[in-house]
């Protein structure tokens, strides 16, 4: 296995009345073919605009995109066109991403039909087999998205993002508006297709009890920025950064008399219009000098563990 997917100091900046607002802000990461990168972090924090940004759904301000070895991070429409059958998406709301106005069959047709090359009977054959590969019974084929629950719906769009065979999918938290119940199917659902398939993932969440299922490296991302990425088990049973510890925290313990030490974070959340250079989480951080006003950079604190605090070794 190789390096699929390579980002290199990637910036997504959107322009407001106040500013630039630093939506993904020097953000650098590598993937391997064939594993899973969980981004995790508070909602604003960037995660999403991350994901579309490395897909062209939204164009970068500054940084490099790498797949495969190929620069991509500027490419033309006749390019992006073919980088589309590669790098797909599934989307966290799986009743606003899909149109309401289409069958199953119709919206899995789609992207196959725009590609071309294929009869009825050939199309008609493929979204027999996308359907069953996602688990959705060929009963439902002529139904609606609002005639189906939730995990059926989120089926769908998984069986759209497979469509084109591509090698790379960004999953933008797509568990975070199911049922638990429905949750643990699929997760499991992906994790299957991955093993089948080869594929490889971006997957953006919340939830870290999620992403420690499905990952084989976490980055931790604060305001724009990573924080900490390590491989998973490292991340959980070393974690460094006390932003990453918050967050750890307010993980559910399923025991009856267990009880974890919750971290309160206090202080305001600095702004992402225009940030000065030092640490973004320093007005909420309890161990927070007058260093960390400086700029903080990724420092590898233990192997393949890396953590952007200036104060990092004095946590381990």
């Amino acid at each position: 296995m190789g390096t699929l997917l390579e980002v290199q100091n990637l910036k997504k900046y959107f322009r407001t009345a106040a500013g630039d607002l630093h939506a993904v802000d020097d953000v650098s990461f590598q993937i391997e073919e064939g594993t899973t990168l969980g981004v995790v972090g508070e909602s604003g924090c960037g995660k999403s605009t991350l994901g579309r940004t490395v897909l062209h759904l939204q164009e970068s301000t500054g940084g490099k995109i790498l797949y495969k070895g190929e620069d991509v991070t500027h490419v033309d429409k006749k390019k992006l066109h073919a980088l589309r059958e590669e790098m797909q998406i599934i989307f966290q709301d799986p009743y606003a991403s899909l149109n309401p106005r289409m069958s199953v069959s119709e919206i899995i047709r789609e992207p196959l039909k725009r590609k071309g090359g294929l009869t009825k009977e050939q199309l008609d054959a493929e979204v027999e087999r996308l359907m069953d590969l996602v688990g959705l019974a060929q009963r439902f084929a002529n139904s609606y998205p609002h005639e189906l629950d939730g995990g059926r719906r989120q089926r769908i769009g998984i069986a759209r993002a497979l469509s084109l065979n591509p090698k790379f999918i960004v999953c933008d938290e797509p568990v975070s508006a199911l049922d638990v119940s429905i949750q643990a199917q699929i997760l499991n659902l992906m994790k299957d297709l991955q093993d089948q398939f080869g594929l490889t993932y971006i997957f953006i969440t919340h939830d870290l009890s999620v992403v420690k299922h499905m990952s084989d490296a976490i980055s931790v991302m604060y305001l724009g920025q990573m924080v900490e990425k390590a491989p998973a088990k490292e991340l959980f049973y070393h974690t460094v950064h006390p932003y990453t510890k918050a967050l750890l925290s307010a993980i559910p313990i399923p025991k009856a008399h267990h009880e974890r030490k919750r971290i309160l974070l206090k202080g305001e959340i600095t702004s992402p219009v225009n940030p000065k250079p030092g640490c973004r989480f320093a007005a909420r951080c309890e161990y927070a000098t007058e260093a960390c006003q400086e700029p903080q950079k990724l420092e590898e604190v233990r192997p393949g563990h890396f953590v952007s605090c200036c104060r990092c070794r004095e946590f381990l």
